[in-house]
């Protein structure tokens, strides 16, 4: 039993008390802990960098809302659409890509869902000896730019026009014939309507 109690005193001094490796220097338990804490506050450091890293590519990836669309006026066929007696929304059917389904082929309205800022385009072709076409783009109610050709001497006449705008969430985008205008499509599909969101507001 006495040698046992010794064994357990000397082992109880050899944890407490600074000892000596081969090579002379001194170590002691207290100072292995301290540097093991040091490594582990380190670790997680980089551990919190790495997840914020992991965070930000992930927002540039899936976080960021992705709208864009273009469609063209006419599915197949040729001819006019138009005159009506009251300015309509010109429905663009046939739809080559529409991510965050935002526009409405039935309707040819496109609709935000992310407020931010846009860019839009359309077109308008004319296939008239007296030409009598007029399209505006228009935001809600608001006039926002136009393409005519009322006055050529030409039989074919194309144009076009852009914007980029800002839209709350809720506003609507749309390309509008005039009244008793009319414009002409083919198979060579020239009037579009096309936009995307270039970033959130």
């Amino acid at each position: 039993m006495k040698t046992i109690a010794l064994l357990v005193l000397a082992c109880s001094c050899y944890l407490c008390e600074p000892q000596t490796n081969g090579n002379g220097d001194l170590f002691s338990l207290p100072l292995k802990v301290t540097n093991m804490a040091e490594k582990i506050a380190l670790l997680e450091a980089k551990l919190q960098n790495t997840e914020k890293e992991i965070k930000e590519l992930r927002s540039l990836t899936t976080g960021t809302p992705r709208v864009a669309f273009s469609a063209t006026l006419t599915e197949s066929g040729s001819g006019d659409t138009g005159p009506f007696t009251a300015a309509v929304p010109l429905q663009y059917k046939k739809v080559y890509s529409n991510t965050g389904s935002c526009y409405n082929p039935s309707t040819g309205i496109f609709t935000a869902q992310v407020k931010g800022m846009y860019y839009f385009r359309f077109s308008m072709f004319t296939n008239l000896s007296k030409p009598n076409s007029v399209v505006s783009l228009k935001k809600n109610d608001e006039r926002l730019t136009s393409v005519w050709d009322t006055s050529s001497s030409d039989v074919n006449d194309m144009g076009s026009n852009a914007v980029v705008i800002a839209l709350e969430v809720g506003d609507s985008v749309y390309v509008e014939l005039q009244a008793n205008r009319i414009v002409y499509d083919d198979v060579m599909h020239y009037n579009t309507f096309s936009g995307f969101l270039l970033f959130t507001m």
